[in-house]
C-alpha cells in the first residue's frame, strides 16, 4: 500500500487574480480536495496561499491555481515547499 505523503506549500499567484473570485474558488477546490490552510489577498494585487495534505492533492490544487477561474489571468507563480505542520483544520480565506 501506497505510503500518503503530507507536505505544505507557500504560494504566490500574479496576474489578474483579485477581483475575480479567485480567493473563494480556490478554498472550494481546496474543501473538495480535503486539503487545509488559507488564501489572501495581497496588497501588491497578489493571491498568497498556504496548502497542507496529501502531495497528489496538493499537486492537483497547484495545477488548478495556475488557471484559476474563468475570468482570472494567472502570469506567473511562486511555490515554496515547506515542513507540513498540522496547524490547520480547514481551509479559510484570510482578510
Amino acid at each position: 500500500m501506497k505510503q500518503l505523503t503530507v507536505i505544505r506549500v507557500h504560494m504566490y499567484v500574479s496576474g489578474r487574480v483579485q477581483g475575480v473570485f479567485y480567493r473563494s474558488n480556490t478554498r472550494r477546490e481546496a474543501l473538495n480536495l480535503g486539503l487545509t490552510g488559507w488564501v489572501r489577498n495581497l496588497p501588491d494585487s497578489r493571491v498568497e496561499a498556504v496548502v497542507e495534505g496529501e502531495e497528489d492533492k496538493v499537486e492537483r490544487l497547484i495545477r488548478w491555481c495556475r488557471e484559476g477561474p474563468a475570468f482570472a489571468i494567472v502570469r506567473g507563480m511562486e511555490v515554496v515547499r515547506e515542513s507540513a505542520t498540522g496547524d490547520f483544520e480547514t481551509f479559510s480565506i484570510r482578510y
